[in-house]
């Protein structure tokens, strides 16, 4: 699966966030750690646990 990110160099560091996944955004020093972090971001968004509300269920949708 491929993510959108948003990346610019902009007073030394480099800056971005993912469009698909609100909330992942990172800045670096370099452009090569700023996709690691980004990376990162959106694994550990995806591995966090969540309460869901009673008679809620938490549903896997395939993409791509």
């Amino acid at each position: 699966m491929n993510l959108r990110a948003v990346i610019e160099f902009k007073d030394g560091w480099w800056i971005g966030w993912l469009v698909d996944v609100p909330g992942v955004n990172a800045q670096e020093r370099t452009r090569e750690e700023l996709i690691e972090s980004l990376r990162i971001g959106f694994e550990d968004m995806t591995k966090t646990n969540i309460e869901l509300p009673s008679k809620a269920e938490l549903v896997p949708i395939a993409v791509g």
